[in-house]
């Protein structure tokens, strides 16, 4: 017995790189390395009180009970207000389902919507757990390259060229990680109106950072009437509210889909945590004014780490315009050494920093782009500093 014994489903998967590269830190930390870890997209900020105020008062009033599958019908009337008052979306409480974080909620939406064969579109960079999933459900993800010359996304025409008689779903982020590019209302309109000449065609807008935005309103493409009935919207509490071990998550949509999407649920996990939901009715209905000072925070922490990652030679860095990661084009330290090892790969690259300059960052691939790495800032100015410092002093070494 070994683990050949395992599904083939389990021995395709490859693991989350993010989840990987954090461990590796971790593991070497426990070694009494000084490792700093920039590879998870996890806010540093404490969860707002408010918050946990709401969670202990739900536990006062013994909401301890298995909750329905669907989410509790206050949260889902906050979410409804929520979607509302901020993105000008209008649901029906039948059409949102809350999940175990927005990773189910766009499990869920794949799992209800994908035929083994079908095509998902992957405008990359892309999240990593995009791009297993789809092929846990039987798909073929079809990967549409961009690059940082175009701030990393996709225009009508790039699209048109990926989309196929098989296509099925369009999966998307804005703002993206990693790469933290933003799309305007012209750029997804226009978008939607290439998916609108594809019967069939479905699109998944994960909008999990839409608080953390330093340009100005968030757009969700479901605003665009002509595609509502054929858009997912998923987001959830983790990135904006500083909840990310609270795990829920949301999609809004057409009844029909939310349906199946509860149906699987209901076999899997069935309700969200009770107390969680509870909680993220206060989150909803404090809305996007309870993030802004973590956004002021970001956006300092930003302009540092552009500055600094702009000394560093090799890196060709972009301004993202919201999430907190960079996305730097490490092509030009390619094929450079250090003590006669070769550089070959992103990944090289990244176990280089983290052997040479104890700093963790994930390898572009994992994305879609393996000319990248992936550097999170969601820590404080004082080890971004050093973190950078780090990184700077070890690209120096190479030859």
């Amino acid at each position: 017995m070994n683990s050949q014994d395992l599904s083939q489903r389990v021995l395709n998967m490859e693991p989350s790189a993010t989840i990987a590269m954090n461990q590796k830190s971790r593991e070497m930390k426990a070694e009494g390395k000084d490792v700093i870890s920039l590879s998870l997209g996890e806010p540093d900020f404490p969860t707002p009180e408010v918050i946990k105020d709401a969670a202990i008062q739900a536990l006062e009033n013994n909401h301890t009970y298995y909750p329905p599958i669907a989410g509790v019908l206050e949260l889902k009337k906050a979410i409804q207000s929520k979607l509302k008052r901020e993105n000008g979306l209008e649901y029906e409480t039948n059409e949102i389902i809350v999940s175990t974080g927005a990773k189910q909620s766009i499990a869920n939406a794949i799992l209800a919507l994908i035929n083994p064969g079908d095509e998902v579109l992957l405008p990359a960079p892309y999240w990593v757990s995009y791009y297993e999933q789809i092929k846990l459900a039987g798909g073929i993800p079809v990967i549409v390259p961009t690059t940082i010359e175009s701030d990393f996304k996709v225009t009508p025409d790039l699209l048109a060229e990926y989309i196929s008689p098989k296509s099925k779903l369009i999966i998307y982020s804005s703002p993206c990680n990693p790469s933290g590019s933003l799309y305007a209302k012209e750029e997804l309109n226009a978008l939607a109106d290439e998916v609108l000449k594809h019967e069939s065609l479905y699109v998944l807008s994960d909008e999990i950072y839409e608080y953390i935005n330093f340009e100005g309103e968030h757009y969700s493409l479901a605003n665009y009437a002509p595609i509502k009935p054929r858009t997912l919207t998923v987001n959830g509490v983790a990135k904006g509210f500083a909840m990310t071990g609270w795990r829920i998550g949301y999609l809004a949509g057409p009844k029909w889909i939310v349906d199946a999407c509860s149906k699987i649920q209901g076999q899997f996990t069935s309700g969200a945590n009770s107390i969680a939901q509870y909680a993220t009715i206060e989150a909803m209905n404090q809305g996007k004014t309870i993030a802004l000072p973590m956004v002021k925070a970001y956006k300092e922490r930003r302009k540092l780490v552009f500055d600094l990652l702009s000394e560093i030679p090799g890196f060709k860095v972009n301004q993202p315009k919201g999430a907190f990661y960079f996305f730097p084009d490490i092509s030009e330290i390619l094929g450079k050494k250090f003590n006669g090892n070769k550089i070959k790969t992103d990944v090289d690259l990244c176990n280089f920093l983290l052997e040479e300059a104890l700093v963790g960052v994930v390898p572009g691939v994992a994305f879609g782009n393996d000319r990248c790495i992936r550097i999170s800032y969601a820590t404080s100015e004082e080890v971004l500093k050093e973190a950078m410092n780090r990184i700077k002093n070890a690209i120096e070494k190479l030859a």
